[in-house]
């Protein structure tokens, strides 16, 4: 444990946003599975599944939850499961 005043609450903050990021993250990974398993089943709400999905891909990103990179090939992923 730091001794240092700002040390002690650069500890708090930081257990903070890490338990805020691994929150949207698992949230993240939920709306995928959802997408996924409604693209699977083919199930009539499919396509507002996948859009929210895309939608969180594109939020996560902008928060620097996900790499650009990684969500654009996650979206993509996602869009050739839904036309194939």
């Amino acid at each position: 444990m730091p001794n240092i005043k700002s040390a002690k609450k650069r500890v708090l903050v930081n257990a903070t946003k890490a338990a805020h990021n691994k929150a949207a993250k698992s949230n993240l990974k939920t709306v995928l599975k959802k997408a996924e398993a409604a693209v699977a089943t083919n199930s009539d709400n499919k396509a507002e599944a996948v859009k929210l999905a895309i939608k969180k891909l594109d939020q996560a990103a902008a928060k620097g939850l996900l790499h650009k990179n990684a969500a654009a090939r996650k979206k993509s992923q996602l869009a050739c499961k839904v036309v194939g």
